[in-house]
């Protein structure tokens, strides 16, 4: 089940995201941006959704419109979880309701460093649109069309 966060997920979503994004920290060079956000501010935006099973949480997304498209900001599955399709059910669900919301386009952003993120998002019908820096990181920048 996808959810609306709430205040009570919060640290289970700091666990997942750090759980998720170390392995690349040293590849990276510094702590990937999610490992250091705001969740709390990020759930009382109402940005914060979960994918809950067994009253546990496996994942996580953000998303939100800027400038009349839907920016998909992070996307997390706690490393146990892998191989179980819960990240592409997190990046429907943002889609779906990308689509609900009338958004004709969904943008994303991957760590330069994270190039096993290009192939799931490229098999998702994502296009690289650009690479340059942003907040100290080289990222790489994503456009699908709804």
């Amino acid at each position: 089940m996808i959810r609306l966060a709430e205040v009570s997920d919060i640290d289970a979503v700091q666990k997942c995201a750090v759980d998720a994004y170390s392995p690349y920290e040293q590849r990276i060079g510094k702590k990937p941006a999610p490992m250091v956000a705001d969740f709390f501010a990020i759930q009382t935006a109402g940005n914060l959704y979960v994918l809950e099973a067994d009253k546990r949480i496996m994942g996580f997304i953000v998303f939100y419109p800027v400038d009349g498209v839907m920016h998909l900001e992070n996307i997390a599955v706690s490393p146990k979880e892998h191989g179980k399709g819960y990240g592409s059910l997190l990046v429907e669900f943002a889609e779906s309701a990308a689509r609900d919301q009338g958004f004709k386009t969904i943008a994303l952003y991957t760590n330069e460093k994270m190039r096993e993120n290009f192939r799931f998002y490229e098999a998702k019908g994502y296009k690289e649109v650009g690479r340059w820096q942003e907040d100290g990181f080289s990222r790489v920048f994503y456009h699908k069309m709804l």
